[in-house]
C-alpha cells in the first residue's frame, strides 16, 4: 500500500524510499515486530480467558510436557496478524506472487484455526478430522499452484529447477500442480509436527523464511540472476517484503513463546507459516531447495512416516516416540537443549541452501 507514495517522488526524496524492495522490507519487519509487542500480551490474555484449560495435553507425551497444561493455544494469530498487517501496508499489491501466498497463508491457517477450536472448546487432542483438513489442504494448494504457473515466465512455466544444475529443467505439464500441491501440504504438515517444544518450530520458520527471502530477491533481479547462472523469476523479489514481516512477526511471537511458554501458536500458526514457506518455493522455481533448508521439518516428517509404517508392519516401533523431537526428549535431552541444537542444524542447512545459489 505505501508503495504508492511513491507517485509523490520526483526521484531525488524520501518518497523515492518506496520503490526500493530492501527500504520496503525493514518496514516489514518493524511493523510486525511491533505489532508482535503491541498484541502479543493483550491476545494471550484474552486467550487464556476464552479457552480455560488452554490447549490439551496428550497422555501418551512426555512426563515434562504435563507442567504445560493450561498453556493457551492459537497464538499463531500474533504471527498472522502481524504479517498480513505487515504485507499490505509495505507490499507491492499489484504482485500476483504476494496474493498467491497470502491466499495460501491465510487459507492454512484458517483450517489451523478451526482445528485448534475443535481441540480448546471440546477439551481433546483430536480437532478437525485429519481427512477434511487434508482435503481443503490439497485444494488449497492446487489452486495456488495452478495460480503460480499462470505468472511464470514461459521459459518456466510447469518446469522443475534443480538445484547446482543451471541448465537443466524437468518439464513436469499437467503434473507441476500436483507437484506443488506435494509440496505446500507437505511443509505446511511438516512444520505442523515439528510444533511440539517451546520454540521448536518458529525458529528454523524464521531462518527459512530469511533464507528463501534473500532467494526471492536474487532470481527477481536480471543483474543477480545473470550473475549466478540461475533462473530469472519477475516479480518474485516482492516477496522479500513478506519474508521479512515473517521474520518479524516470528520474533514477536518467540518473545512469548520462549521457554517456558506464555503461550503456544497451535495450528493457526504452524499450518499458516508451512505453508507460506511452501508457497514461496513454488513461486521462486526453488521447491528442491525447500527440502534442504527445511531440512528440519522433512526430517520431523519422516519421523512419523517411517514410525507409523514400521509399527503397522512389524508391531514395533524405530523411535521411542515421534516425531523425532519426543525421542530425544524420551532419551533424557532437555527440552533447551533439542530447541537450540535443531536451531544450529537449521541455519547450517539455510546456509547449504543459499550456496545452491552460487555452486552451479
Amino acid at each position: 500500500m505505501l508503495y504508492w507514495l511513491t507517485v509523490l517522488s520526483d526521484g531525488g526524496d524520501f518518497f523515492n524510499l518506496f520503490r526500493y524492495i530492501t527500504f520496503r522490507a525493514g518496514g516489514a519487519f518493524l511493523t510486525a515486530l511491533i505489532f508482535g509487542f503491541l498484541f502479543g500480551r493483550p491476545l494471550i490474555n484474552v486467550l487464556r480467558k476464552r479457552q480455560g484449560r488452554g490447549q490439551p495435553i496428550r497422555d501418551d507425551g512426555p512426563a515434562g510436557h504435563i507442567a504445560k497444561a493450561g498453556t493457551p493455544t492459537m497464538g499463531g494469530l500474533l504471527i498472522v496478524g502481524a504479517l498480513l498487517t505487515s504485507t499490505m501496508l509495505w507490499a507491492r499489491l499489484d504482485n500476483p506472487y504476494i496474493w498467491m501466498i497470502l491466499f495460501v497463508t491465510m487459507s492454512f491457517g484458517l483450517i489451523g484455526f478451526a482445528d485448534d477450536y475443535a481441540k480448546v472448546s471440546k477439551q481433546t487432542t483430536a480437532g478437525v478430522p485429519g481427512k477434511v483438513r487434508l482435503l481443503l489442504g490439497l485444494i488449497i494448494a492446487g489452486l495456488a499452484g495452478w495460480w503460480a504457473a499462470q505468472y511464470h515466465p514461459v521459459e518456466l512455466t510447469n518446469q522443475l529447477a534443480f538445484p547446482v544444475f543451471k541448465d537443466f529443467l524437468l518439464n513436469l505439464g499437467v503434473l507441476f500442480v500436483p507437484f506443488s500441491i506435494i509440496v505446500i501440504v507437505g511443509a505446511a504438515n511438516a512444520v505442523n509436527l515439528t510444533d511440539g517444544l517451546d520454540g521448536l518450530a518458529i525458529m528454523p520458520v524464521m531462518i527459512a523464511a530469511a533464507t528463501f527471502g534473500i532467494i526471492a530477491y536474487a532470481v527477481g533481479r536480471t543483474d543477480f540472476t545473470e550473475y549466478l547462472d540461475v533462473h530469472y523469476v519477475p516479480g518474485s523479489g516482492e516477496i522479500l517484503v513478506f519474508s521479512a514481516g515473517l521474520i518479524g512477526g516470528g520474533l514477536g511471537f518467540l518473545w512469548y513463546n520462549a521457554p517456558p511458554a506464555a503461550v503456544f501458536m497451535g495450528d493457526t500458526g504452524s499450518l499458516a507459516l508451512g505453508g507460506a514457506l511452501g508457497a514461496i518455493a513454488v513461486a521462486t522455481k526453488h521447491e528442491i531447495v525447500l527440502a534442504i533448508v527445511g531440512g528440519i521439518f522433512v526430517l520431523e516428517a519422516l519421523s512419523v512416516i517411517i514410525q507409523v509404517l514400521y509399527f503397522k508392519r512389524t508391531g514395533k516401533r524405530v523411535f521411542l516416540m515421534a516425531p523425532i523431537h519426543h525421542h530425544y526428549e524420551k532419551l533424557g535431552w532437555s527440552e533447551s537443549q533439542i530447541v537450540i541444537r535443531f536451531w544450529i542444524i537449521s541455519l547450517i542447512l539455510a546456509m547449504i541452501g543459499l550456496a545452491t545459489l552460487k555452486v552451479r
